[in-house]
């Protein structure tokens, strides 16, 4: 016999044994049978079985932490189907209850987030995929044009949108190495375009359809209960189109998932700065002392400094503070380096290596010959970086006030940047002797709807 038959028909014993309760208030309660059998929730099991199943099967391929980020992703499904089937017997709830209602997707997804923070493990990339990815699921918290949420569809797009800058980074990384990774981040972009996306299409294009005479969502108002998550900060870095005001509802609550707070007070480029009269042209990231400006006494605890190879693979700089000579010269291609919570610091990386990541730094400058892969800057505030030779790929993210100098050999690197605030790169004009030229990337789009989709266009920044 059919599994899902099975499935309906234990459901509809339990309904059964619900409505024997008489009296009692569950005879009010959810109606799981009744639910069950709606096309739109039949339809989003086929979409948990088909390409939920796809990126398990890939993730077991793997093991590890992929297999329990992807683990949370199925489980964020499963929450996601048991909304489902209760909105269409709950009356649509006000802002309080709508988080109330919510709050088990939410924990998912929380717990997805919090498994791409802390120390930055090797499947780096593959945790915050999965993370920002699952936010496609809070377009069920959509209510109207007017709640500070992009519509539906527009959301899920959007969401895989910011979760592909991680996924292609695992493409980059394994695309030559193991096909099981690729395998992996080909799935999970299924599991949303094009299957969350049409599945919203067909079914919830306006949004869900609440009951007008189901039952009411219970929130705690007892003294001492917990409050349902709320809105979170304002992010100083943020760039969208929607900074101008602020979001609402279970907007913001989702937003908090993604979101995090970016270093304020970022110095503006003044002209004693620009290239044209510094001083020091044969290295763009100054290392000179007279610059340095020794930092109060700080409680803040951070770890012992280092610079050192780690297994012969990996070349690790951590906590570095206010040292200005800091020098890799004795690597290979095969090699990566990871730089981590240095602040007031200056890296020289003599020669090739394979990637170069650059996380949680503060007034960093690191200036390097050639990478093979790519050149990435992540969660960092007021760096300068000096690529001398060849850089395929260089990506900036959650990052505000980058100067990035480019040799002619890097003139055809990629540069990708997400989240990210006050980005200038210098570029070599035809004449070796002439000032380099100064292009700043933009951090503001214009979006208009044309012919059935959006076209997007940076905003134009005068200067230069």
């Amino acid at each position: 016999m059919d599994e899902r038959l099975i499935q309906r028909l234990e459901l509809a014993i339990a309904r059964l044994e619900s409505i024997s309760l008489g009296s009692q208030p569950q005879a009010v309660a959810f109606d799981v049978a009744s639910a069950s059998t709606e096309p739109s929730i039949v339809a989003f099991e086929d979409l948990v079985a088909e390409y939920v199943g796809k990126v398990n099967d890939a993730a077991g391929k793997i093991g590890g932490q992929v297999q329990d980020i992807t683990n949370v992703v199925s489980e964020a499904f499963s929450a996601e189907k048991e909304l489902l089937m209760r909105i269409k017997q709950t009356q649509k709830p006000d802002a309080r209850g709508m988080a109330e209602f919510l709050k088990p997707l939410y924990e998912k997804l929380t717990e997805a987030n919090s498994m791409s923070e802390g120390p930055r493990s090797d499947f780096f990339n593959h945790l915050k995929a999965s993370s920002e990815s699952l936010t496609a699921l809070a377009w069920i918290a959509y209510t109207g044009k007017n709640c500070g949420m992009s519509m539906p569809i527009a959301h899920v797009e959007e969401c895989w949108q910011s979760a592909e800058f991680y996924s292609n980074k695992v493409l980059i990384e394994y695309r030559n190495k193991d096909p099981d990774h690729v395998e992996w981040v080909k799935a999970l972009k299924e599991l949303y375009v094009p299957g969350l996306r049409d599945y919203v299409k067909s079914h919830y294009p306006l949004g869900p359809v609440w009951s007008a005479t189901g039952a009411t969502v219970a929130t705690s108002s007892k003294p001492g209960a917990p409050a349902p998550p709320g809105p979170p900060p304002a992010s100083q870095g943020s760039s969208t189109s929607s900074s101008s005001r602020p979001k609402k509802g279970m907007a913001a609550v989702f937003q908090e998932i993604s979101s995090k707070p970016v270093t304020a007070g970022l110095r503006k480029v003044t002209d004693d700065m620009k290239t044209k009269n510094r001083t020091d042209r044969a290295g763009f990231v100054s290392t000179g002392e007279k610059q340095v400006r020794k930092s109060a006494p700080t409680a803040a605890k951070v770890g012992p400094p280092k610079l050192e190879l780690v297994m012969g693979r990996k070349w690790v700089v951590e906590n570095q503070i206010g040292v200005k000579d800091l020098v890799i010269d004795d690597c290979d291609p095969k090699q990566t380096v990871y730089i981590f919570g240095c602040k007031d610091s200056v890296l020289q990386i003599q020669g090739k290596v394979n990637n170069i990541t650059v996380d949680k730094c503060t007034k960093m400058g690191v200036v390097f010959t050639d990478v093979v892969a790519a050149f990435e800057i992540v969660n960092c505030s007021s760096v300068e970086v000096q690529c001398q030779g060849v850089a395929p790929t260089i990506s900036i993210d959650n990052t505000a006030g980058c100067q990035l100098y480019l040799s002619k050999d890097s003139l055809e690197s990629s540069i990708t940047t997400a989240k990210a605030s006050e980005i200038n790169v210098m570029v070599p004009g035809d004449d070796p002797d002439a000032d380099l030229v100064e292009h700043a990337l933009p951090q503001q789009y214009i979006n208009t709807y044309q012919d059935g989709h959006f076209v997007t266009i940076p905003v134009s920044h005068s200067g230069g």
